[in-house]
């Protein structure tokens, strides 16, 4: 009996010995790499996502009272910070979802409940240090019956998509390792594969809505004293920096990973693409009185569009913008089972899901 077993050890061993070594490891790896999403990228991501809120339907309620083709929007350092703390509460409470009777009970009423009283919150932090005269639709107490009826319903519509569509999709995201910090890129056999390119360019339009809110907020605070750290950007932007950042992704990919491209041979041709877009951008948008920015103010602009003053800036989100892509082609997605803990899939291997905590 017992030389049975030894046989029988013997024979799994020389199968798992004769399996193609490229075959063996990667199932057992990819399961014991993967991981839920750090709770700082959660953070940023939050933060991200409620300042693109902010400015969408800020710009929003802006056109439709002036008619202005620029599309300004308007979002502020504070809130920013405010949205990725409440997400981080919003994130727990979804997560104790199935201790709740009833997924429409949750979704339609709890959920959306809590979400609002985090707004007003929000609203009530928002009255205290905007300044600004310019909308940014969060709930206030300060509002007329009439305007709070209609930012409720505004909000719980907005609470419905975190509920439905948002947290969903983020418990499907998980963190694994790259080939990007390898020694040498071109042993990776080519670009790694991260999410789908209509997710990377959501994500970096979104994120050109941070940089801008960021950069207008230091300037107004530097320039008019402004402490409620308020910034603004278009809703334009959203393309343009979507596009431009997917481009120079793109070029990232390829000059670095296929052809070996070091940082210092890259740099030059990130910044000149980086121009080539404000540039073109600019003068598309002008035609319709659409363009936001005019730098004839400036020393070494050309045509009001571009200028010289702001290459530091783009030599720094050049820079950084390598960072995110390394992030990103970290993240996976899965199919998470949404009746709960169960299996999803990988790359075609079945892996036990993992709960966002």
């Amino acid at each position: 009996m017992g030389s049975s077993r030894r046989r029988g050890t013997v024979c799994v061993r020389s199968r798992e010995a004769a399996m193609p070594l490229q075959t063996r490891p990667r199932a057992e790896s990819a399961a014991g790499a993967l991981r839920e999403l750090p709770r700082w990228m959660r953070l940023y991501f939050y933060g991200m996502h409620g300042v693109t809120l902010d400015v969408l339907l800020s710009s929003v309620q802006g056109a439709v009272q002036h008619r202005d083709p620029k599309l300004l929007g308007f979002s502020s350092v504070y809130l920013c910070i405010a949205h990725s703390l409440s997400h981080l509460a919003l994130e727990k409470l979804y997560s104790q979802r199935k201790s709740f009777r009833g997924p429409v009970l949750f979704h339609m009423v709890i959920y959306p409940s809590i979400y609002i009283g985090l707004q007003l919150l929000i609203g009530a932090l928002q009255a205290l240090t905007w300044r600004s005269e310019e909308p940014v639709p969060r709930l206030s107490p300060h509002m007329s019956p009439s305007g709070l009826l209609s930012q409720l319903l505004l909000q719980y519509l907005v609470a419905l998509y975190f509920a439905q569509v948002f947290h969903r999709g983020l418990s499907q995201l998980q963190y694994g390792p790259s080939c990007v910090h390898s020694v040498s890129p071109l042993k990776c056999g080519g670009p790694p594969r991260g999410l789908p390119g209509l997710l990377h360019f959501l994500f970096f339009g979104m994120h050109g809505f941070l940089d801008e809110v960021l950069f207008t907020s230091v300037f107004n605070l530097v320039e008019k004293a402004d402490h409620s750290l308020s910034g603004h950007t278009s809703l334009w932007s959203f393309l343009m920096y979507g596009s431009c950042s997917f481009a120079v992704e793109k070029l990232y990919l390829h000059l670095h990973f296929t052809r070996g491209w070091g940082t210092c041979k890259r740099l030059p041709l990130y910044v000149c693409v980086a121009y080539t877009w404000e540039l073109s951008w600019g003068l598309l948008l002008r035609q319709f009185g659409a363009c936001s920015w005019d730098y004839s103010h400036y020393p070494l602009h050309f045509m009001g569009l571009v200028t010289l003053l702001y290459l530091p800036g783009w030599v720094c989100l050049s820079l950084y913008q390598d960072v995110l892509t390394n992030v990103l082609l970290r993240i996976k997605c899965t199919k998470v089972d949404s009746d709960g803990p169960g299996p999803c899939e990988l790359n075609g291997q079945t892996q036990p899901s993992k709960k966002l905590t």
